[in-house]
């Protein structure tokens, strides 16, 4: 029963972390759009000064998001393994259809 707890402790943190990993995307796309306006208004866009603001806040997104999703994010852990078996398929299909 306690492996049960265990388990379900790490997917309520790992639900609570994603929760808190996408407060702070809308929060930065919300503020984003208000520094883009406040610098718009103030000097025509002259000076984007906005986007130095938004350069390293966005950085410490893609940070956060990879110690979110580690690697997952993009290949993942299984990735060659389903391409593979993707590729199998593919092929099984073109050769079921020659007869």
């Amino acid at each position: 029963m306690e492996y049960q707890e265990d388990k379900y402790a790490r997917a309520r943190a790992r639900v609570a972390a994603l929760r808190k990993f996408y407060g702070k995307l809308g929060s930065f796309l919300l503020f984003g759009i208000i520094f883009l306006g406040f610098n718009y208004y103030s000097n025509g866009l002259r000076y984007p000064w906005f986007l130095w603001i938004i350069g390293f806040w966005g950085l410490g997104i893609v940070i956060e998001a990879f110690k979110l999703f580690g690697t997952d994010l993009f290949l993942g852990r299984n990735w060659e393994q389903r391409k593979i078996r993707e590729q199998m398929e593919k092929e099984n299909r073109n050769s079921q259809n020659w007869f």
